[in-house]
């Protein structure tokens, strides 16, 4: 069983910077592939970023070159550095940890979620 929780989320200016963090129990942390989804209201959940065991990442073709998503296994904890947002980039941030590495933009392939976090970006 793996739990995550999500921080860093909040209110910021167009143009400005977020870092979230995923942080995870369990013992296999290492093994997972995790994923950053967002949803913002009265949309569908949508693939952000993901990052494998391998370090191999996604990143939706909306936010690359302005996010960044890493992780400290030790820490067991992933970071998603979000620079430049945008107000389209509002929404609740949600992380996820999957046992499989691929299909990284598909929900079902995540077995365990965060509770999200909410990010806001004012224009």
């Amino acid at each position: 069983q793996v739990q995550l929780v999500e921080s860093g989320g909040g209110l910021v200016q167009a143009g400005g910077s977020l870092r979230l963090s995923c942080t995870a129990s369990g013992r296999t942390f290492n093994t997972y592939t995790v994923g950053w989804f967002r949803q913002p209201p009265g949309k569908e959940r949508e693939a952000v970023a993901a990052i494998d065991w391998k370090l191999t990442t996604y990143y939706s073709d909306s936010v690359k070159g302005r996010f960044t998503l890493s992780r400290d296994n030790a820490k067991k904890t992933a970071y998603l550095q979000m620079n430049n947002l945008k107000p389209e980039d509002a929404a609740v941030y949600y992380c996820a940890a999957s046992p499989y590495s691929y299909d990284y933009t598909n929900t079902r392939a995540y077995d365990w979620w965060g509770q999200g976090t909410q990010v806001t970006v004012s224009s």
